[in-house]
């Protein structure tokens, strides 16, 4: 291995002797141990060289672990479209669309997430392109670090309860309005949808509320989903807020392999 040409002074300081223009690894290192005050001061004669080299070599190891997620992802998709997740759908799970069509969009989302806000208009960008081939089904995983998550979650389990469609209603207000979440939000945007707003407010503390959204995040952490959004269409996995190509993508897969 050669040393590059601004790091030669190391070696005029040294009292290293040069064999012609080039230093070999062993005789710097040998040079560096007996005078390792000698780095900083070439660094400091040569910043900008210095920087291009740490830029460059950043910019490379970006590549390399962009290059390696990617091959990640591509394994685990053709992994899944043979051997796809299977989330709980029952008829208590928040459903919108025609349960009966071919492709299943489970999403795992926190109403405080501004990544979710953007998977919240893909999905409705989805719904709409595909319309009753596509049912979603929305599961509750409100992180810890924000407070209005988890209180979002259980008024809409809660609102769930009473209406399917008016819980949808509530579900979308509080993806439109995401900066006024809270108590006095959460009443308004229910009595808007139609809800029983004194009942709504009773069982959204109920134990068997929080054990509803509890389930979900446990089937969420299961799947590997660690923030959020998460998606799971007929079982592939789409971790974050891709857009609407990419869920394109994975549909074009599965009809292709029949599922």
């Amino acid at each position: 291995m050669k040393v590059r040409a601004w790091l030669l002074p190391l070696t005029l300081l040294a009292g290293t002797t040069l064999h012609g223009a080039e230093l070999s690894r062993d005789e710097l290192k040998k040079a560096l141990q007996a005078n390792p005050d000698l780095v900083l001061d070439v660094l400091r004669q040569n910043k900008k060289a210095f920087f291009e080299v740490v830029t460059q070599a950043a910019q490379e190891e970006q590549t390399r672990r962009q290059k390696e997620q990617e091959e990640a992802q591509t394994k685990e998709l053709d992994e899944r479209i043979k051997n796809p997740f299977k989330p709980a759908v029952t008829n208590k799970s928040l459903v919108r669309g025609n349960r009966k069509a071919k492709l299943t969009l489970v999403e795992y989302s926190d109403f405080q997430c501004p990544y979710c806000s953007r998977g919240y208009e893909t999905v409705e960008a989805l719904r709409k392109k595909y319309g009753d081939k596509l049912r979603v089904v929305f599961k509750n995983k409100p992180l810890p670090f924000h407070p209005q998550a988890m209180p979002a979650a259980q008024w809409l389990v809660a609102a769930s309860l009473q209406s399917q469609e008016k819980a949808w209603a509530f579900h979308d207000q509080l993806f439109q309005n995401q900066a006024k979440l809270g108590d006095a939000f959460f009443k308004e945007a229910a009595k808007s949808a139609g809800l029983d707003v004194a009942k709504l407010e009773k069982d959204a503390q109920s134990q068997a509320v929080k054990d509803a959204i509890e389930a979900d995040i446990k089937e969420a952490t299961d799947f590997g989903f660690e923030g959020t959004p998460g998606f799971l269409i007929n079982g592939v996995p789409v971790r974050g807020a891709y857009p609407i190509e990419h869920f394109d993508m994975i549909i074009q897969k599965l009809e292709a392999a029949g599922k």
